[in-house]
């Protein structure tokens, strides 16, 4: 597994800068976060934006995120997917290999709107797949649907896409109904990506992405679940994402080099062979 940081853990920083404070952190990967990314195209071209990231020994790893995609209809529908359409267009041209697709479930769900989520979630793909682009499904432990794992997973068997796994966000996992059990269901094919944290001190029904902190730092047993992507053979990035007020104040440089000394630490402690 590979160390790799969130651009929302530097948020306020523009993407240039956040390239910059990586690398002279000695991060070699990110988390791309679109907005940003959108925002830096405006005034920069892909071709120069490249050449900038080769320089820097950059490799944008990931995406986040695109919402919108399952449940709407008619013009807000066609409004998302002409995002979504210039997104993997800029996936492509900067050759980010994963997309982040979050699953926007808000209301009660029937069988029509999941019969709707899957094939939308496969039309998506299908997109995706043009586009040399895989998608990740992020459960959010707060949906009215598509909060645990487990349903995120069942959602991309039924969809059937070979270009479609889970987006693993800890804080998720965690603050939410999923089960250990439910990790026994990952496969290096489903699992497409991991975000990591930590929460200290702090009921789980009460966290927010505020409270996100450096993993190691926390209440969360992080090594079961390190171990459980070892062993599906997972061997993709895993992106530090901390989306804390305190941290945004911080000098980006700083920040990196704390958020890859936690990281490093925490993985290298995953390729430890296990002595139960």
């Amino acid at each position: 597994m590979r160390p790799c940081l969130s651009q929302t853990t530097t948020l306020p920083f523009p993407f240039a800068d956040d390239v910059a404070a990586f690398a002279d952190a000695g991060c070699q990967a990110m988390e791309v976060w679109l907005t940003k990314l959108e925002t830096h195209l405006e005034t920069h071209s892909p071709a120069d934006t490249k050449r900038v990231l080769a320089e820097r020994g950059m490799t944008l790893a990931a995406a986040a995120y695109q919402g919108g995609l399952l449940l709407s209809q008619g013009e807000q529908r066609k409004a998302h997917y002409d995002h979504f359409r210039k997104r993997l267009e800029i996936c492509q041209e900067l050759g980010i290999p994963t997309l982040l697709v979050v699953a926007d479930f808000v209301g009660e769900v029937d069988a029509t709107a999941l019969e709707r989520a899957v094939v939308s979630l496969t039309q998506a793909a299908q997109w995706a797949a043009g586009f040399g682009v895989r998608l990740a499904l992020e459960f959010r432990a707060k949906n009215a649907f598509c909060a645990s794992l487990d349903t995120a997973l069942a959602l991309v068997a039924q969809c059937s896409q070979p270009n479609v796994g889970v987006n693993f966000d800890v804080f998720h996992y965690y603050t939410g109904p999923s089960k250990f059990e439910d990790l026994k269901i990952l496969t290096k094919n489903n699992l497409a990506h991991v975000q990591i944290c930590d929460v200290a001190g702090v009921p789980r029904e009460l966290a927010t992405d505020a409270d996100r902190i450096l993993p190691g730092d926390g209440d969360f047993q992080l090594q079961p679940l390190l171990e459980m992507f070892r062993q599906c053979g997972y061997d993709g990035y895993v992106a530090l994402e901390l989306m804390n007020p305190t941290l945004w104040r911080a000098n980006p440089t700083q920040v990196a080099e704390i958020g890859m000394t936690a990281l490093r630490k925490i993985l290298e402690l995953a390729t430890e062979p296990s002595t139960q």
